[in-house]
């Protein structure tokens, strides 16, 4: 096991810096994901926000209309904050990860949150 001193990367599973490599890939000691450090998102794109502004990670948002959830009644509401945002390689559409209070970790389309 080899330790990484302060150049290591966060987890982008749950934003851990406890991370070390292993076998070529980078792991997590607190949640276990392992991932592959090239195939990490660095195209270079910008993530904007439902009114153009540019997203980066850390960043708070405001869900700007209602969002059904499954197993929930009320959903999302327009106007719920959303702090440290993390941006992620789109998956069907979802490029953001966070955790939202009362919902715990999901994700979003950047198109539905604006900077807050």
């Amino acid at each position: 096991m080899k330790h990484m001193a302060t150049d290591s990367p966060v987890c982008p599973e749950c934003g851990s810096e406890h991370t070390y490599e292993l076998a070529g890939l980078h792991a997590c000691s607190i949640c276990g994901n392992e991932w592959d450090p090239t195939q990490m998102h660095n195209s270079g794109d910008t993530v904007v926000d439902a009114v153009g502004n540019p997203l980066q990670d850390g960043d708070a948002v405001i869900v700007v209309r209602d969002l059904p959830v499954k197993g929930s009644p009320g959903g999302i509401k327009a106007g719920t904050k959303v702090r440290n945002i993390r941006l992620i390689e789109p998956v069907d559409g979802h490029d953001i990860d966070c955790r939202i209070d009362g919902f715990g970790r999901m994700r979003l389309k950047s198109s539905v949150v604006k900077k807050a």
